[in-house]
């Protein structure tokens, strides 16, 4: 394996960080009336929740950070049928919440196969395309292979039925393929047959139709409408004004607004801290893009290139279409938003996935690592100290 050739990105480790610490008080304040609710009275015990899985979340930041992105090479194989196996348990036996099975519960920890599936793809793409460049424009050899692991990941996630997730990751997916030089030809050719069958699954449950339709033509049956969970987040961006209303004086947060410290957690941001909270927010998302861009164009070999390149779009698509969602540019799709949403495998494994982006920043020359050069102190000859 390469030996590292610099220090981790200050900028992205500074900027999750920031977001996972900003999490905590976040999830606090927007969870205090649900928590004392559904907890017998306990309104701080979603907080404690969260505030451990951040402390888990960074402590799987700095394991991410200290494995040899190399070691992946023999491992993304074994992470991806790890992930398939999870996915298809979740079938079976996996937890059913709010009426879909995207839960699987071991004893007491409960986790969202998902989450890690999407990163373990990533991964195992990145492997793939790093090991196929000499023949990456080969149907057959190259393409038809990643294909088949996108397609069973993206099928088993939309039979959960978790449309949203599935579609995002598929596209993710397509993302890491073009940028790992796979043909366009192929790409367009393979989204041009599957689209109209995710669009077609798209408004084959009536509740997804619903979402869709009243994003484009509105709903005006109150709190059971499909966009109410959208209108509810806009007035609490909207009363926010400038400088927010304060922390922990979110109105929303009393009930106004489903899934406050989840899904619509930005709003919450957008309430208590005003347009600049919400706008600091997004400018840390944006250092994280950039400075991961950066990374991969800086990667000694197609490896950490792909590697670095996919878990930036993976963190940024999921934090741009959460906060698009919360603004109401889309419709309602249920992701979180990386690192400040509650919920534990979605801060574990992205936390991890940026702890991967920082190895790969080790071995770039972003952050050299300072090389003492030691010179030879000649000692005078003889007459040349009376020169």
């Amino acid at each position: 394996m390469k030996a590292r050739t610099g220090h981790i990105d200050l900028y992205v480790f500074l900027s999750v960080l920031a977001l996972m610490m900003f999490s905590v008080g976040v999830v606090y304040s927007a969870s205090v009336a649900v928590s004392g609710m559904r907890h017998g009275g306990d309104s701080n015990y979603l907080f404690r929740t969260h505030a451990i899985r951040v402390v888990m979340g960074v402590g799987a930041l700095f394991v991410g950070m200290f494995v040899n992105y190399h070691s992946y090479k023999n491992l993304s194989k074994i992470l991806l049928l790890a992930a398939i196996v999870l996915l298809a348990y979740t079938l079976i036996g996996g937890a059913v919440v709010k009426g879909a099975q995207r839960w699987v519960a071991i004893g007491p920890l409960r986790f969202q196969p998902s989450e890690f599936a999407k990163f373990a793809l990533v991964i195992h793409l990145a492997v793939l395309l790093a090991a196929k460049q000499k023949y990456i424009h080969e149907f057959r050899n190259a393409f038809l292979p990643m294909m088949l692991w996108i397609v069973i990941v993206v099928g088993l996630v939309f039979l959960q039925p978790n449309f949203s997730t599935g579609a995002i990751i598929m596209g993710i997916s397509f993302m890491v393929l073009f940028i790992g030089r796979a043909r366009i030809t192929h790409l367009l050719a393979v989204a041009l047959s599957i689209v109209p069958v995710v669009l077609v699954y798209a408004v084959s449950a009536s509740y997804r139709w619903n979402r869709i339709m009243s994003h484009f033509i509105g709903d005006d049956s109150g709190a059971t409408g499909g966009t109410y969970q959208v209108d509810q987040a806009i007035i609490g961006l909207g009363c926010g004004g400038i400088f927010g209303v304060g922390m922990g004086m979110s109105k929303q947060r009393e009930f106004f607004l489903p899934e406050s410290y989840t899904d619509f957690i930005y709003a919450i941001v957008g309430e208590e801290y005003g347009f600049i909270g919400a706008i600091i927010v997004l400018v840390l998302f944006l250092v994280i893009m950039i400075r991961g861009i950066k990374i991969a164009k800086r990667a000694t070999d197609d490896l950490g290139r792909f590697l670095a390149a996919g878990i930036t779009c993976t963190i940024t698509v999921y934090a741009m279409i959460n906060t698009m969602v919360t603004t109401g540019l889309l419709p309602t799709t249920g992701l979180p938003l990386p690192l400040l949403s509650y919920g534990g495998s979605s801060i574990l494994f992205t936390a991890y996935a940026l702890g991967i982006l920082l190895n790969i920043s080790m071995f770039t020359r972003i952050r050299p690592r300072e090389i003492v050069i030691h010179e030879e102190v000649s000692t005078p000859r003889v007459g040349e100290m009376f020169k």
